[in-house]
C-alpha cells in the first residue's frame, strides 16, 4: 500500500486497462442515436472525457449506466 492511499479504497484502474468508446460507438452499443448519448454526457448522467472537439466514453460508464437505468417491468 503507498504511502497516499487511504485504507479499504481500491486504486483507480490505469488507463491501459481502460477501454474508451466513440459517442458512435456508444450510440450503437446502446442502440440510440448520437444525440441521445450527446445528451446523457452533457446532462452528466454518462461521465466521458473530452478529447479536442470529442468525447470519449469509457466502456464499464456505458455498462454501469445500462444496469442503473434497466426498469422491470414485470
Amino acid at each position: 500500500m503507498s504511502a497516499n492511499s487511504e485504507p479499504g479504497r481500491q486504486a483507480p484502474p490505469s488507463m491501459g486497462q481502460v477501454r474508451f468508446l466513440t459517442v458512435a460507438e456508444v450510440a450503437k452499443l446502446m442502440r440510440v442515436s448520437k444525440m441521445t448519448v450527446y445528451r446523457l454526457v452533457h446532462a452528466g448522467e454518462l461521465p466521458a472525457a473530452r478529447v479536442g472537439r470529442s468525447f470519449r466514453v469509457a466502456e464499464k460508464d456505458v455498462h454501469a449506466y445500462l444496469e442503473h437505468a434497466y426498469y422491470d417491468a414485470g
